[in-house]
């Protein structure tokens, strides 16, 4: 038990060095302001927010916390070459493509995005610049790239598994033009995650030994350095219930982590396959988000008004509709005896019956679910239920890419819808804040 003392030793150092580091709490900092960009957006549109950006943030952090602790554990075992140049690389690719789209502050983006810049710099080996534009190109160089894939690969196996965890909570509605000019509704998920990951590194003497023999043999002495990630994953659906996406998401995203690990592994016993791993980071990331899309192209919108009915396409947490089991996707069919066709109509059968509602709903089957309430002052004028659009909407999103700077600036892409000569403006109440729990970029 003597190498106990020596491998505590290094953890508290490296925790230590973890809370003296900016990059996590910058990573923090802006998961916090994504999800607060998230929260106009929803009120813009809504005039509600869905969730709070706060517990939104403290998700992640917790989410990123135990992701980071799981692959820490397994990279550990492994063994790996990074250094504080590799930390800095990382985190400067990842801001340099944020500044394109904001879903490429992705592990895989800025690791991919290395490889191939690796790959680049050693094909014209004779270039060797002077200053700091030639020490740049030598610690890239000088990046141990497969463990960084491996690392890569790691990483968004346990994304995968957090997508489906937590990705109906951070589900976010939306409303869209649709092919046939009309909105349409439906939900972005922005997942973010700060992981305070702890690296093995071997070091030229000291350090603590090891009593196996890691993957990554580069030295007798180990010790552990903080290296703080930011992951993200970023869809949207306007054909799916957002916990069906989820599924479908996760899935593509393991089997796309598992085929970067292979190619990863492949790359440690034989180096020219590096490059082929860091397209593959690259590159597959992007088939993901290009599939989801041309999908989403091909199948109907799930949240529209049927003949008979109002869709239900989100309801507010801790609202009447929450308590009395309303789901996003259901279809309100008559309440307190009345069918209703428009948000007017559901609106007068409410007023019906100031303090009680009965309500008929068809569940996703199409089955009727029969529910009763008491409604008391101050409540949600229309029970908490936010209904698919009927193009009497004031606003809709516009959809185009999202990049750091619009994020920082929380700047929003929503225009007001025109109304045409023969549609008349609904005479309904605002909708005030009724819960404190609580952009769409394609």
């Amino acid at each position: 038990m003597e190498w106990v003392w020596p491998w505590l030793n290094a953890l508290g150092e490296a925790l230590l060095q973890l809370l003296i580091q900016p990059f996590y709490y910058i990573a923090i900092i802006l998961i916090a302001l994504m999800y607060h960009r998230q929260l106009l957006q929803e009120r813009k549109l809504f005039l509600v927010r869905m969730q709070s950006s706060i517990t939104q943030t403290i998700r992640a952090v917790l989410g990123g916390i135990v992701i980071g602790a799981a692959v820490s554990i397994v990279f550990l075992f492994l063994g790996a070459h990074l250094t504080l140049g590799s930390l800095i690389s990382i985190w400067v690719a990842a801001l340099v493509l944020a500044l394109i789209r904001i879903r490429y502050l992705c592990f895989a983006y800025a690791v991919g995005a290395l490889g191939i810049l690796q790959f680049a710099f050693n094909i014209a080996s004779g270039w060797q610049p002077s200053g700091m534009l030639g020490q740049a190109v030598e610690t890239v160089r000088g990046l141990d790239m497969p463990a960084l894939l491996v690392l890569a690969a790691l990483l968004h196996i346990g994304e995968a598994a957090f997508a489906r965890m937590q990705g109906v909570s951070m589900a976010s509605p939306f409303l869209m033009e649709g092919k046939r000019g009309k909105l349409v509704g439906g939900y972005q998920m922005q997942l973010f995650w700060a992981l305070p990951l702890l690296i093995l590194v071997p070091t030229n003497g000291g350090g603590a030994s090891l009593p196996w023999t890691p993957l990554f043999q580069a030295g007798q002495g180990y010790t552990l350095i903080a290296l703080p990630i930011l992951l993200g994953l970023s869809d949207n659906t306007q054909s799916m219930l957002p916990g069906r996406k989820m599924k479908l998401t996760a899935k593509r995203l393991l089997l796309y982590s598992m085929t970067l690990l292979v190619f990863s592994l492949l790359a440690v016993w034989w180096p020219p396959l590096t490059v082929v791993a860091a397209l593959v980071a690259f590159a597959g990331h992007e088939l993901l988000v290009w599939y989801s899309a041309l999908e989403e192209q091909h199948l109907s919108p799930a949240f529209v008004h049927p003949q008979h009915g109002l869709k239900v396409l989100s309801v507010i947490p801790n609202s009447p509709a929450a308590e009395l089991g309303i789901e996003a996707g259901e279809t309100l069919y008559k309440v307190n005896g009345m069918l209703v066709h428009s948000p007017e109509e559901l609106h007068r059968a409410l007023r019906m019956n100031s303090a009680f509602c009965k309500l008929e709903v068809r569940n996703h089957q199409g089955e009727s679910k029969f529910m009763q309430r008491a409604i008391y002052e101050g409540e949600h004028h229309q029970l908490g239920v936010v209904m698919a659009p009927d193009n009497h909407e004031a606003w809709a999103v516009q959809p185009r890419p999202v990049t750091l700077l619009q994020v920082l600036t929380l700047k929003l892409f929503t225009r007001r819808k025109e109304r045409r000569m023969d549609e008349a403006p609904l005479a309904l109440p605002p909708a005030p804040v009724v819960s404190d729990k609580g952009s769409v970029e394609m």
